[in-house]
């Protein structure tokens, strides 16, 4: 393909200023925390993180999460972003957490 692609087929190949980085999620709740402590922290996760953050969080599950987290219009997350998410599970009655790195929602 050429190497100067039109705005429109730039945005429709999700490429150039219209790339889109995310990253994955995934976590265990340990046995002790109740159905309501997890509404209750999974609440606290997107009001503390994901809303401030500008982010969309698209997963989900029961003691086993997991899930992808990008941007809620065209853009790309940042190691921020990535960091803030690990921090805020740090202190957390959970297990095995583990945060992708950043790569490309669309073409990895």
């Amino acid at each position: 393909m050429a190497a100067n692609r039109s705005r429109r087929l730039r945005k429709k190949l999700r490429i150039d200023e219209f790339q889109e980085f995310g990253f994955d999620i995934n976590w265990t709740f340990d046995d002790s925390v109740t159905e309501v402590q997890i509404d209750s922290i999974v609440d606290q996760f997107v009001d503390d993180v994901i809303e401030p953050r500008k982010l969309g969080f698209h997963g989900g599950g029961h003691k086993e999460w997991e899930g992808i987290i990008a941007t809620q219009m065209i853009g790309k997350c940042s190691e921020a972003d990535r960091a803030a998410v690990e921090t805020f599970w740090a202190d957390k009655a959970v297990k095995n957490v583990e945060v992708s790195a950043l790569y490309d929602i669309w073409w990895s």
